[in-house]
C-alpha cells in the first residue's frame, strides 16, 4: 500500500508542499484539507477586488481543487477542518462541515500549513453583520455582497497596517469616506516613525481620517465607540493583524517557536518524525537578526512550502530565511521595507548608523519625476547593510529588492554605494534614492571609503 501524506490547509503553504511531493513521488497518496470552499488564492488581492480593480473574486484563485484533482491527482476535500491530532496513531480528527459528521484519517507523513488566524477582539458588537474581516475568500465574498448591496457612505478601517492601508485605498477608490483607528501611534509599524508620518500625511491627503492611538471599546448602532469618542459607520472593516494559527499542532503536544508559531528547522520540519508545517503558522530565521521569527507573508508561504514538499516526497532542500521584505501602496503612493527597521535593531541589540536620502523618482529634470524618501541602516563597525525603507509614488516600492538582495550578499552600506545600477532619465536618477541613503549611512559611520 502508498504511503499517505496529509496536507492541512488549501492555500500557499499546503498546496505548494503537496505538488512538490506529488513532483518527487508520484507513488504517494496525498490527500489535502481545507475548511475553506477554495484553493491556492490570492488573499492579498482581496482589497483590489473590493476596490473594484479586479473584477471578479474567480480571478483570485490560482487553482481550483478540481484543478490539483485532474493535474496532479491530489485528493483535496473543501469544508472539511481539521480538530485534532494523535501523533501516536498517526491519526486526524476531521469535522466533514457540509455532512455534517465526524471521521478519522490516517496519515504516514503530515504536513501543517494551518496558515494565520486575524486578530479580532472579544469587543461589544464586533459580531454585527456590517463589521467584516477579510482573510479569506468567504470573507471577500460577504464583504463584496455588502458593498454592492447597498450604498456605503462612511467605512472605518480599524487597523493601520498592510491590510487596513489597502482597505482603506479600495474604499477611496470607491468614494466613500473613510475613517482610520489604531491605537498605535503611527500606520506601519514596521517602518521608522518618521517614514510613517509620511504615510499619514499622505492618507491625510487622499480624504482619509487618520485617529492613531486610539483604541477601539466596542460597536454600537452603527457607530464604533473608541477612547477618542464614536465615529459612524456603514460597515467596519477589521485589519488588526494576525496570529498563527497553531491550536492544533500545541495542542498535539508539538514544539512552538517565535511569537507561538510552529517550531521548525531549515527543511520545515517539525519536533515530531514525519510531521512538516510552513507559511503562516510556523516560524523561521531572520537572516539580519539572526533570530526566530514570525512573518506572515504569501512570498515566505511559498517558498517554506516548496521547501516542504521536496523534503516530504524524500529529496533535500532548505530554506535559508527572511528578510521581512514587503510592498504596500496607497494610491499612488509605495511603502517598501527590508532588513531591520530602527525599533527592531535596537531590540535585537545592534548598534547602526542610519543613512536617509530624499531624492527623487527620476531625473529632477524630467517630467513626472516626484520626491521619494530612502533609508539605510547600517551596522557600525562593520558597515554591513541592516535594512532599509523607501516611500513615494511613481512606482518607486520595486527598488527596495535592490536592498533586499544585498542583504542576502552581506554587503555593506559602501558596497551598495557602489553597484552599477540602471541609469536613465525617464526611469532613474543617475544615483538611485537607496545608493544616495547608503551614502548617508557611511558618512555617518566615518568612512568614505575602503
Amino acid at each position: 500500500m502508498a504511503e499517505r501524506l496529509v496536507v492541512i490547509g488549501g492555500d500557499a503553504g499546503g498546496m505548494a508542499a503537496a505538488t512538490n511531493a506529488r513532483r518527487g513521488r508520484p507513488d504517494l497518496e496525498i490527500i489535502a484539507l481545507e475548511m475553506g470552499r477554495h484553493t491556492s488564492y490570492s488573499a492579498c488581492g482581496i482589497p483590489y477586488l473590493v476596490s473594484g480593480a479586479v473584477e471578479t473574486l474567480d480571478e483570485l484563485v490560482v487553482r481550483t481543487p478540481q484543478e490539483f484533482r485532474d493535474q496532479h491527482r491530489i485528493d483535496v476535500r473543501t469544508r472539511h477542518r481539521v480538530t485534532g491530532i494523535d501523533l501516536d496513531a498517526r491519526r486526524l480528527e476531521v469535522r466533514a462541515l457540509d455532512q455534517n459528521r465526524t471521521l478519522h484519517l490516517g496519515f504516514d507523513l503530515l504536513h501543517i500549513a494551518t496558515g494565520a488566524k486575524p486578530v479580532r477582539p472579544d469587543l461589544p458588537g464586533i459580531d454585527a453583520d456590517w463589521i467584516h474581516g477579510v482573510q479569506n475568500l468567504e470573507d471577500a465574498a460577504r464583504l463584496l455582497a455588502e458593498v454592492e448591496g447597498r450604498r456605503i457612505r462612511n467605512v472605518v478601517v480599524v487597523g493601520a497596517g498592510y491590510i487596513g492601508l489597502e482597505m482603506a485605498e479600495a474604499f477611496i477608490d470607491r468614494g466613500a469616506g473613510v475613517t482610520l483607528v489604531d491605537r498605535a501611534r503611527q500606520p506601519l509599524g514596521t517602518i521608522d516613525p518618521d517614514l510613517a508620518n509620511n504615510v499619514t500625511q499622505v492618507l491625510s491627503g487622499y480624504g482619509v481620517k487618520v485617529h492613531l492611538g486610539v483604541t477601539v471599546q466596542g460597536f454600537g448602532d452603527h457607530v464604533v465607540e473608541t477612547s477618542d469618542g464614536t465615529y459612524p459607520a456603514d460597515l467596519v472593516v477589521l485589519g488588526m493583524g494576525v496570529e498563527p494559527a497553531s491550536d492544533l499542532a500545541r495542542e498535539a503536544g508539538l514544539d512552538l517557536g517565535a511569537r507561538g508559531a510552529i517550531k521548525v528547522n531549515t527543511r520545515q520540519q517539525t519536533s515530531a518524525a514525519g510531521i512538516y508545517s510552513a507559511g503562516d503558522c510556523a516560524d523561521t530565521f531572520h537572516l539580519v537578526s539572526r533570530e526566530r521569527v514570525h512573518i506572515a507573508l504569501g512570498t515566505v508561504a511559498n517558498k517554506t512550502g516548496r521547501v516542504a514538499g521536496v523534503n516530504l516526497a524524500g529529496g533535500y532542500a532548505t530554506f535559508s530565511g527572511v528578510l521581512g521584505t514587503a510592498l504596500t501602496r496607497i494610491c499612488e503612493y509605495e511603502i517598501g521595507r527590508t532588513g531591520l527597521s530602527q525599533a527592531e535593531a535596537d531590540a535585537a541589540g545592534v548598534e547602526y548608523a542610519v543613512g536617509t536620502a530624499d531624492a527623487t523618482s527620476r531625473a529632477g529634470y524630467f517630467p513626472g519625476a516626484r520626491p521619494v524618501t530612502a533609508r539605510v541602516l547600517a551596522e557600525r563597525g562593520s558597515g554591513r547593510l541592516l535594512g532599509g525603507q523607501i516611500v513615494g509614488p511613481d512606482r518607486v516600492g520595486k527598488r527596495i529588492d535592490t536592498l533586499a538582495a544585498a542583504l542576502a550578499g552581506g554587503l555593506t552600506a559602501l558596497d551598495l554605494v557602489e553597484l552599477d545600477l540602471g541609469y536613465s532619465p525617464a526611469v532613474s536618477p543617475l544615483w538611485d534614492p537607496l545608493q544616495l541613503a547608503a551614502q548617508d549611512a557611511v558618512a555617518a559611520l566615518g568612512r568614505i571609503g575602503r
